[in-house]
């Protein structure tokens, strides 16, 4: 195939055989099937290297034409947590208080959820995650992600 551009080659090891294949499988399976939507946090330091090595990884997700549409904002500073939880909360009173509909407040019945996140202010972290809709091309005009 004839490209318009030079491709970069991907140094990889050779798969491994079927059966390695199948470990790693059950093995990615295990992990994933842990996965859970946390609503409680610890309030343990965190180092920061643990935090950037984090969004590396974040930061490496599949995008299309490689865009990588997003942009991530670490908040540690106490003041600023406090802003953000107070704004969060404000957006939530009015999500709790209709603006979500009927359904949907009942689905999350069940699970505890209200205005208040304490959890704001106390995790060590906040990571932000901002979707970048459009970027520039090197003219300057502007383009859709």
């Amino acid at each position: 195939m004839k490209y318009d551009y030079d491709p970069i080659p991907l140094d990889y090891p050779a798969a491994p055989d079927s059966g390695e294949m199948l470990a790693r499988a059950h093995a990615y399976v295990d992990l994933i099937s842990r996965r859970r939507s946390v609503r409680h946090f610890s309030e343990k330091s965190v180092p920061r290297e643990v935090i950037e090595a984090c969004l590396q990884a974040a930061g490496s997700a599949p995008s299309g034409a490689n865009h990588q549409p997003w942009h991530f904002a670490c908040v540690s500073d106490p003041d600023i947590k406090r802003k953000i939880r107070i704004a969060a909360e404000e957006e939530e009173r009015a999500f709790y208080g209709g603006r979500a509909g009927d359904q949907w407040l009942d689905d999350l019945h069940g699970l505890g959820t209200d205005a208040q996140k304490p959890f704001i202010e106390t995790a060590p972290w906040l990571i932000a995650i901002f979707a970048e809709r459009y970027g520039f091309d090197d003219s300057g005009e502007k383009q859709k992600n």
